[in-house]
This record gives C-alpha cells, structure tokens and sequence, in this order.
C-alpha cells in the first residue's frame, strides 16, 4: 500500500493513515452530513449536522481501527509481532511480521476482527434503542450500528485474503496438515468471490448503478491482486522450503579496502560489480556495506575525498543472517527492513552475500531444471 502517516501507538503498535483515507474520510463526512442527516437530523442546525456527520465519520473509522486492533491482539497473543495498523481507503490492515505458524493460531487471528465488528454492531444498536427522544443520536447509533454489522458479515465472506478466506484456510488447513494447499485453496475462493464482486458491478452499471456498479468492481479488482499476490507468495514458499541460505548465496564478493575514496571505487571498481555493491573491509575484518544508495547521496565534487569507511554502513547496524538461516527467512527480513542483500556472517567471518536477485536466479535455475 506505500507508506502511511505515522499518529500515534496502541499496545505498542504503531497506527497510521493511507493518503487514500483521507478522500473517503471527506467523502464519507459529506454524504453523511448532506444525505443521511440532512433527513435523519433535520432539527439541528446546519453546523450541527456537519459536526454529527464529521463525529459520525470519526467512529466509522474508529470501528475499523478496533476491527484491526481485534485481529492484532490475537496476534500479539500468539507471540506474532504487529508491524503497524493502517487506515485506507478500503478500510484498514493490521501488518504482522509473520504468518501465522498453526491452524488453531490462523482462525484465532481470522476471527477476532469480525467479532469485535459483531460486537461493536450490538452496543450502537443497543445505544440507538436508549437514545430516547434525542432522534439526530439514535440516527447515528443506527448507522453505526449497521454498518459494523456489515464490516463484520462482508469479511466473513469466503475469500481469501478476506478474514472469513483466512478461516476457511484454517479449516482445510486443519483438516489436510498442508498449509501450501490449504492457501492455494483458499486463494481459488478469494478469486471466485473477487470475479463475483466485478461481476456484480458490471450488471449494476448496466442496471442504472453507476457509482455502486465502479465501487464494487473496484473492490472485486482489488480483491483479485490480493488473491493472486497471495498465491504466489504460497508458492514461493512451497519451492523455497527445506532451502538454506548458504545454498543460495554467493561466496564471491566483491570487497574494497576502507581507505578507498568513492571516485577510486567508481572509476575503477563499478563496472565489475553489476550490484554496486561492495563490502568494505579494514585489516580483514568486515565493517560494513556500500551500495550504491550511499554513493549517490554524497555530492560528486567531494568523491576525491570522502572514504568508503565513512559513508558506509556500518557493520554493528548491517542487517545479517547466518548460511544455516531458512532462505524464506531471510527474505522476509529483506523485505521487513527494505534491503536488497545481506552479508551472511559464521561469527566474524563473512562467508557470503544473499541477494534478492540470486533468489530469483535460484528459482529460476529449479525451474529449468524440474
């Protein structure tokens, strides 16, 4: 989804907003100050009805956060880490650093979203029903009330990615011992309800629904990427199981000394390293990295004089793995810290580089070769 507006932290998790939310935040606001308000609260004036609609919108979105506050919990709980909570468009998304390692943790995690929307649903109808003679309050306790009974039956649908996907991956998942078909399974239905949802949106443009026809197929477009990007991350899992890192990385690695000036190492060092990536040594111990991102941040005219040793990155900060660490693994911790190779270390002693691009290089040659 790109990079959130960080806010602020619940339980530890840090929560942030999508640049998407904010247009549906405001569209969300208006149509309900200028539409459902403007008749359910016709009483108040018209400051009064845009407050209700902007407070109105502020739970909604409140009601999403608690969803995926319920899914990170669980999560939490069953000692997965939470990365961060994003609002967006769409809704929300609770990132967790792993998948989930068992059926029974896989359901917990699934369900726990749907049922605090389940739960929050009762106590705003439950509120709307004691609201008394205070008509413009039930009339947001109402919608409230319903819409979170919606966002907990809407995610309960079958199709992965979707919570109720990741219960019917739990169930086959449970029931056959074998997580890479329960997701390619579960990954089939999150396919067939997203053509279902486009299908759906086409009839209703053609039926005279022009903006709900776009909402729902965009929906069921979006759904389909998830499903497929799911799928495929299964199926990198599959292959790259039982591989370890020093299978797959590579033992010849470029290296400067420390004392080498960035106009030195580029004149005469770069055309020999299609990576532009070098590990920087001084008296035979590694202390770090140079890529290219840190070459290019020095201005040109000071390359003559500034040393590898000083904009390198430093060995004690340098993310590292050893050559016995599962491949998959290790890509999830380049994908987690945005690296595109890690020095694969036995000690002090650097035994090798793992690239994103031998991964795929390895795939590659396991394909060629059945």
């Amino acid at each position: 989804m790109g990079k959130s507006i960080k806010l602020f932290r619940i339980g530890g998790i840090p929560i942030g907003l999508h640049p998407s939310w904010f247009i549906i935040f405001l569209f969300l606001t208006y149509s309900l100050a200028n539409g459902y308000f403007a008749t359910r609260a016709a009483e108040l004036p018209f400051a009064g009805i845009w407050a209700l609609g902007l407070a109105t919108s502020l739970l909604f979105f409140g009601s999403v956060l608690a969803h995926e506050l319920g899914h990170a919990f669980v999560a939490l709980r069953n000692k997965i880490p939470v990365k961060s909570i994003s609002l967006f468009f769409l809704g929300g998304v609770a990132e967790i650093d792993r998948e989930p390692s068992a059926p029974g943790e896989e359901f917990r995690i699934a369900i726990a979203g749907p049922m605090v929307s389940l739960t929050l649903a009762l106590i705003f109808n439950s509120l709307a029903q004691v609201s008394g003679d205070l008509s413009y309050l039930s009339a947001a306790f109402s919608y409230l009330g319903r819409v979170n009974l919606l966002l907990g039956v809407f995610n309960l649908i079958p199709g992965f990615p979707m919570d109720g996907g990741r219960i019917l991956r739990a169930a086959i998942w449970k029931i056959t011992g074998d997580h890479f078909r329960a997701t390619q399974a579960a990954s089939f239905t999150g396919r067939l309800v997203a053509f279902g949802f486009i299908g759906y949106g086409v009839f209703s443009v053609f039926t005279g629904n022009l903006m709900g026809g776009i909402w729902m197929g965009f929906i069921g477009l979006f759904l389909l990427n998830l499903a497929g990007s799911a799928s495929a991350q299964a199926k990198l899992q599959h292959k790259l199981q039982g591989v370890r890192v020093d299978q797959v990385m590579s033992r010849n690695y470029p290296s400067v000394p420390g004392e080498t000036t960035l106009e030195q190492l580029v004149v005469s060092r770069l055309g020999d390293n299609s990576q532009g990536t070098f590990l920087v040594v001084d008296h035979e111990k590694p202390p770090g990295i140079l890529t290219l991102r840190e070459i290019t941040k020095v201005p040109r005219h000071l390359w003559s004089r500034i040393k590898a040793k000083e904009v390198m990155k430093s060995w004690e900060r340098s993310a590292q793995i050893s050559p016995d660490t599962p491949v998959i693994t290790a890509l999830e911790k380049m994908e987690r810290d945005d690296l595109r190779l890690m020095p694969v270390v036995d000690g002090l002693q650097v035994m090798g580089i793992l690239s994103r691009e031998q991964v795929r290089h390895y795939l590659r040659l396991r394909t060629e070769l059945g």
